[in-house]
């Protein structure tokens, strides 16, 4: 019985030499978990921001934090997983086992399908970046007939679950005159696949060097950010905007609030613009706006996600993969933000254990 797995460990706060490789212990699946042999492991923002501890904490936005408080090292990282039920733990149905899943990496701050996610699988404990990870049975959805390659279902949790929490939160609907910011990242090229999945006009703002790939995803209208993004979406727009989908945020918010058609909403995902935000408040309550936060997805969006995934009725675009010893490079290649698409993992098969 093989005992021993391949894992990238994180050890510190720091740079891409604060993981390293090495050999630990598999996992032994506890009761109502199963062990799952992981075939692709997806790379997220927050992998970077969970390595520099750059999530900060209240009251002392310059703290060394990881997503939700101090990290526990070594950790493994990798929060999205697709991969084969190797094992079952007490009380699991056996028949789990050789079904190809994919892994809901949040943790929940209740039962119910409308639970907040208060804890992430490779942050606030042990993620993918290795053979083999456990994770509740209840969080792992059979894949087994989806079309979609492993490598295109580890892209979906983080940033495809992300998306879909925006656009569920937000109220997107057929129909519905959409803005996506940051649309060549990960989350970004997700809101627009699953917004113009859903019938939305989607018009979406990237970098130069990325329109095209962003047209090609499904966004009607792809404004370059170089030049005045809030003339150009208002000139694309024509009669204002229904939903705002930003994973920018910064000094946009306050220049694109007048943006928003009566009862619009403005969602927000994240802050690489800045996280700090000043606008009219005048905007908000004279119009009846929202300004909506969404970190990720509930238990119902993820469900939905997965319906989503058996039908391939997205397919999300690979920019490269990578051996799992080559952890450190490929986060300093998302890093460096060049690519569209995402960067996978791909441990070699592992051994039942």
């Amino acid at each position: 019985m093989v005992n021993q797995m391949t894992a990238v460990r994180l050890t510190a706060h720091g740079g891409p030499e604060m993981l390293e490789v090495a050999r630990v212990p598999v996992p032994v699946p506890e009761t109502g978990q199963v062990l799952v042999e992981v075939r692709a492991v997806a790379l997220n923002n927050t992998d970077l921001w969970t390595r520099e501890g750059a999530y900060g904490a209240p009251g002392d936005p310059d703290a060394l934090s990881g997503w939700r408080g101090p990290i526990e090292f070594p950790l493994i990282q990798g929060a999205d997983v697709a991969g084969v039920v190797a094992s079952v733990g007490p009380g699991v149905d056996a028949d789990l086992v050789g079904r190809r899943v994919v892994i809901d990496p949040a943790i929940y701050d209740a039962d119910g399908p409308d639970a907040n996610p208060i804890g992430l699988m490779g942050s606030e404990r042990d993620g993918g970046y290795a053979e083999y990870v456990t994770a509740p049975a209840d969080r792992v959805h059979d894949a087994t007939d989806s079309p979609l390659s492993d490598a295109q279902l580890a892209a979906l949790p983080t940033a495809y679950g992300t998306a879909l929490g925006m656009i569920e939160r937000g109220g997107v609907r057929d129909g519905d005159t959409v803005l996506v910011t940051g649309a060549s990242g990960g989350v970004g090229l997700a809101l627009v696949q699953l917004a113009a999945a859903r019938g939305a006009r989607v018009i979406a703002v990237s970098s130069g060097s990325k329109l095209d790939d962003v047209r090609r995803a499904g966004a009607d209208h792809v404004i370059d950010r170089g030049h005045d993004v809030i003339e150009q979406v208002r000139a694309a727009a024509g009669g204002g905007v229904d939903v705002v989908l930003d994973v920018v945020a910064g000094d946009h918010v306050g220049a694109g609030l007048p943006l928003l058609r009566e009862g619009g909403s403005w969602v927000v995902a994240g802050a690489i613009g800045g996280h700090e935000v000043r606008f009219d408040v005048r905007r908000l309550y004279l119009h009846n706006a929202r300004i909506v936060g969404s970190s990720m997805h509930t238990p119902a969006h993820f469900d939905l996600l997965m319906d989503i995934a058996r039908q391939a009725q997205v397919r999300p675009v690979i920019a490269q993969t990578y051996a799992l010893e080559d952890a450190a490079r490929a986060q300093e290649e998302l890093a460096r933000r060049h690519h569209v698409g995402k960067l996978v993992l791909q441990p070699q098969a592992a051994a039942s254990p």
